[in-house]
């Protein structure tokens, strides 16, 4: 694997020439960011803060009622999953033999959805109903959430459309909270978006829109679409605020279950956190988090298919502009569909693009490798795109050192995947 950096002070600012030849040529390649500075010099800047972040925690804990009477596996009506330590043998498999300890935040087991576009998908759904009932006066200051179950909340529900532009995980994510509480829903997909995904929103009573073009071109026909219409709400993982907001609460969830665990952190011993990355929602929003409550401590690693880099081209080549990684000449083409974007938000580039310690790039056969590797043990059960974070650790640290770090690897997505899907992606590992 390439490890290739770049000198802050000499590259362009906008430059297709500072993108590492490994990258171009579709090989697995380390990153480590140029332009990263000191937590405490960026997120003062930043336009949202950690007073943003405190309340969609806030707002998450208003709907702990409603969810947990619409969801039967929500007890307590938190979305969250578990943090899983991995035995020393795993997790030296993962990291080298002095690499340090490895936990997984195991959202690709996440209560409703299984995969971690609820934490982003599941809030935006509440924040819009919660306005269209403060709005109607259906929701009062003071009320149960549990109001918006009803049947008077069903019936103004029903006459507006939540829709998105999705490769499947937040299609259905977004479908599933919609569906809920009674919205119309509406799913823009790429036509080559898997079938099973489509198949499983038409199940829940969501109309599916295919388009020709890859997930950017469906996310951007669907955004004029809906654009203006007073009886709509669309949901841009491109660009949506609450959305980023909603993934940036699980920061909290990480640091109550890294302090129950009697885990230290601090600069001595570095917390490392491995974000799958597809356009940047996700991981932008959970590194804008974690870095508010860890600071320099954290350090947070983007991990992307061989062909489609779209965060490292984005970063790599300054942000005066957007770049998709067509521009060097990949064709975003990738088992792990759930990362299959060609360009990165440019929301989450600008936020957190000097927050990001460093993207790894991995070969889609690495990704069922490590698929049947955390199947057999420690028992997994993983889509691609989930295992990406797995692939990148050692890779990581031999480009940047191991020091006396924890290392939690994300998972995205996986338990909802079928049956046979799941042989299928076993059997190429």
């Amino acid at each position: 694997m390439d490890s290739e950096t770049t000198d802050s002070e000499t590259s362009p600012a906008n430059s297709l020439d500072a993108i590492p030849a490994g990258v171009r040529e579709g090989r697995p390649t380390v990153w480590l960011n140029p332009h990263i500075e000191p937590a405490a010099e960026i997120l003062p800047t930043l336009a949202l803060s950690l007073a943003d972040v405190e309340a969609a925690e806030a707002r998450w804990r208003r709907f702990d009622p409603l969810l947990r009477h619409l969801f039967d596996d929500l007890e307590t009506g938190r979305i969250d999953s578990a943090l899983i330590p991995l035995t020393d043998a795993v997790a030296r498999t993962i990291s080298g033999p002095n690499g340090g300890a490895v936990w997984v935040k195991a959202d690709h087991d996440l209560p409703v959805t299984g995969c971690i576009k609820a934490r982003g998908g599941v809030y935006e759904v509440l924040v819009h109903a919660e306005r269209l009932g403060l709005e109607t006066g259906l929701l009062r200051p003071g009320d149960s959430y549990t109001r918006l179950a009803g049947a008077e909340a069903r019936e103004m529900f029903g006459a507006h459309t939540v829709a998105v532009g999705s490769t499947g995980n937040l299609g259905f994510s977004v479908g599933v909270m919609a569906r809920a509480l009674g919205f119309a829903v509406e799913i823009h997909m790429s036509h080559d978006a898997k079938a099973w995904k489509k198949q499983r929103l038409r199940d829940l009573g969501a109309r599916v829109v295919e388009h020709q073009g890859d997930y950017g071109s469906a996310v951007a026909a669907a955004r004029v679409a809906f654009e203006g219409r007073a009886d709509a709400h669309f949901v841009d993982d491109e660009s949506s605020v609450d959305l980023f907001l909603g993934y940036a609460a699980a920061a909290f969830d990480l640091r109550r279950q890294i302090e129950a665990a009697g885990i230290q952190i601090d600069a001595e011993h570095p917390l490392c956190v491995f974000l799958p990355c597809g356009v940047g929602g996700a991981p932008g929003g959970v590194t804008f988090g974690l870095k508010l409550l860890f600071g320099d401590a954290l350090r947070c690693i983007f991990v992307e298919p061989v062909a489609s880099p779209c965060m490292l081209v984005q970063l790599a080549a300054g942000l005066s502009r957007p770049v998709d990684v067509y521009e060097i000449g990949l064709d975003n083409r990738t088992a792990a569909d759930g990362l299959a974007v060609a360009g990165a938000s440019m929301l989450v580039a600008e936020t957190v693009g000097s927050l990001i310690e460093a993207v790894v790039t991995v070969a889609d056969a690495d990704l069922f490798v490590w698929m049947k590797r955390l199947w057999s043990d420690p028992g997994l059960r993983l889509e691609p795109s989930a295992a990406a974070g797995f692939a990148a650790v050692r890779p990581y640290l031999a480009a940047a050192g191991t020091g006396q770090a924890t290392h939690v690897v994300w998972t995205t997505g996986g338990a909802l995947l079928p049956e046979a899907e799941f042989q299928a992606a076993l059997a190429r590992g």
